[in-house]
C-alpha cells in the first residue's frame, strides 16, 4: 500500500513464523514466456533476457527491468535500473510494497499482481477444536482454522462471508491476533449501524469546522487502526458516493480527513465482512467491481450454526462458563441441538446469557407469545417473597439482558443506542455502568 520504501519493523505475532501468501504474477498485453509464475520464495525477475523469470518480448522492456519477491502485505517490487521504468497507478515506482490486486506497468506492459487464494483450499483440516477464541470440532470449522493457521504470515485483504450472527468478528479478531500486526490495534466499524451522513467522518475523520457540528477535529477508523487492523463489518452496506475513497485508501494507503488539504499515510491491515453476495451487488451497480476484487483478495467463508450442530454443545457450555451459569443439564443441550438458530451464534449466546440472568430457556413453539411469555414467567414465581423483590429481580435481569442485545445491534455506538431505545444517551451510559456492560461513544472508532 505504501509507496515509500521499507516500513518500520513491526512485532512477529506468537504463533509459529508462518510465510506469507503465494504469488500468482501475470502479464496481461504482452507476449511472455510464462505468462503466469507462481512466486512462492525468492524472487521474481520480469525482463527481456532470457535469464529472466518472465521473458517478456517487448522494446519497452529492458534486459533486467524488475524484481518482484513476497511480503506480508503481498508483493514488494524493486526497479532494477529499466530504461522505460516501473509504473504503480500512474506513478514512476523504485520500491513499493504493493497489495495483491495490483497492477504495475513494466515499461509498456500490464503486470497483475494476485494472491494464490486457492492453495488456502487444498490445507488438511486442522486437528484441535478451537482456533483463538472460536470454538468449532466440526469438520468446516477444522478446515476454516486451517485457513486462518495459513494466513498467519500474510497481511492480505480478507473478505469475510457469512450469515448475521455466526462470528465473522470473531474470525477477523483472530485473524489480527495472530498477525504480525498483533501489537496493533483492532478497530471494527459497522458499515450498516452508522447514519449515511456520518459514515464518511467514522472512516477518514474530519477536521474541526468541516462541516455543521464539527466542533473538534477527530481521527477515523483508518487513523486509529494504523499499524493494525480495520475491520469493516456490513461492507455491502457503504453507500456508493463513499466506495471510490475506500478504493483509494486500499490502492495508495492514504485517506483525506474531511476538510484537509493533504492526505495522510496509514498502514492498515484491512478485513471486511458481509452478510450479502457481493457478487450480485456488483451486477446491480450497488457495489463497484474494481473495489469488490481488492476487497476479495482471500475469500472465508464462516458456516452457518445449523451447519455444524455438533458444535453447539461446546458453545453452549462456553458461553455458561463466562456468564457464571455452571453446567447446563442434558435435556437443556438437547433442545438447543435441535434448534435451527436462524440468527446463529449469537442466538445462542444471548439464549445462554438470559438462561443465566432469568434461570429459565424459553421455548420455541407454536403457541402464541403471548402464551409463551406467561408461561416463561410463571416458573419464576415465587409465593414465599414480596412481590416488590421479585419484580425488582426480573427488572434488572431483562435489563442487563436487553442491554446485551442493544449493543450488539448497534455495534457497541450508544448513540444509536439510545435512538433505537427511546431513552437519553446518558442514561444508556449509567446503565451500561451499572450492569458492567461497555459501550462506545459518537466519537469513537
Amino acid at each position: 500500500m505504501r509507496h515509500d520504501g521499507p516500513t518500520a519493523p513491526i512485532a512477529p505475532a506468537s504463533s509459529t513464523k508462518r510465510a506469507p501468501i503465494a504469488a500468482l504474477i501475470r502479464v496481461l498485453d504482452a507476449t511472455a514466456q510464462p505468462t503466469t509464475f507462481l512466486l512462492r520464495t525468492g524472487v521474481c525477475t520480469i525482463g527481456s533476457s532470457r535469464s529472466s523469470d518472465i521473458v517478456v518480448s517487448e522494446t519497452t522492456v529492458s534486459r533486467a527491468h524488475v524484481e518482484l519477491e513476497l511480503a506480508a502485505e503481498g508483493v514488494a517490487v524493486r526497479d532494477l535500473g529499466s530504461r522505460n521504468g516501473t509504473f504503480y497507478l500512474g506513478q514512476r515506482i523504485e520500491r513499493a510494497v504493493l497489495s495483491f490486486g495490483a497492477r504495475i506497468r513494466v515499461g509498456a506492459v500490464t503486470v497483475a499482481i494476485e494472491a494464490d487464494a486457492d492453495a488456502l483450499n487444498v490445507l488438511l483440516p486442522k486437528a484441535t477444536p478451537d482456533y483463538g477464541n472460536l470454538v468449532g470440532g466440526s469438520l468446516v470449522m477444522r478446515r476454516l482454522f486451517a485457513m486462518l493457521m495459513r494466513l498467519e504470515g500474510s497481511l492480505a485483504t480478507v473478505l469475510i462471508q457469512g450469515e448475521s450472527g455466526c462470528g465473522k468478528e470473531l474470525v477477523a479478531q483472530a485473524l489480527h491476533d495472530q498477525s504480525k500486526v498483533n501489537q496493533g490495534a483492532f478497530v471494527a466499524l459497522n458499515c450498516g449501524a452508522l447514519p449515511r451522513e456520518t459514515l464518511a467522518s467514522e472512516l477518514f475523520g474530519h477536521r474541526k469546522g468541516a462541516f455543521t457540528g464539527a466542533l473538534e477535529s477527530r481521527r477515523g477508523a483508518f487513523e486509529s487502526a494504523d499499524g493494525g487492523t480495520l475491520f469493516l463489518d456490513e461492507i455491502g452496506e457503504l453507500p456508493l458516493e463513499i466506495q471510490p475513497h475506500l478504493l483509494r485508501a486500499i490502492e495508495l494507503g492514504e485517506i483525506r480527513p474531511l476538510g484537509e488539504d493533504k492526505p495522510k499515510r496509514v498502514k492498515v491491515r484491512l478485513i471486511a465482512a458481509t452478510n450479502r453476495e457481493l457478487e450480485a451487488e456488483v451486477k446491480t451497480g450497488r457495489f463497484r467491481q474494481d473495489l469488490f476484487f481488492r476487497l476479495a483478495v482471500v475469500r472465508l467463508s464462516v458456516p452457518a450454526l445449523r451447519e455444524r450442530r455438533e458444535d453447539i454443545e461446546a458453545l453452549a457450555q462456553g458461553f455458561a462458563a463466562k456468564a457464571g451459569a455452571g453446567a447446563l443439564p442434558a435435556e437443556l443441550l438437547e433442545s438447543l441441538k435441535a434448534r435451527d438458530f436462524p440468527g446463529n451464534v449469537r442466538e445462542l449466546k444471548n439464549a445462554i446469557e438470559s438462561y443465566a440472568a432469568l434461570g429459565f430457556m424459553t421455548q420455541v413453539n407454536s403457541s402464541p407469545a403471548s402464551d409463551s411469555l406467561d408461561e416463561s414467567f410463571k416458573q419464576l414465581v415465587d409465593l414465599s417473597r414480596p412481590y416488590a423483590e421479585q419484580k425488582e429481580e426480573v427488572l434488572e435481569r431483562f435489563t442487563a439482558v436487553y442491554l446485551r442485545a442493544l449493543l450488539e445491534s448497534t455495534g457497541g455506538n450508544q448513540s444509536e443506542a439510545a435512538k433505537i431505545s427511546g431513552l437519553n444517551r446518558g442514561y444508556i451510559g449509567r446503565l451500561l455502568t451499572k450492569h458492567g456492560q461497555r459501550g462506545r461513544g459518537e466519537g469513537s472508532a
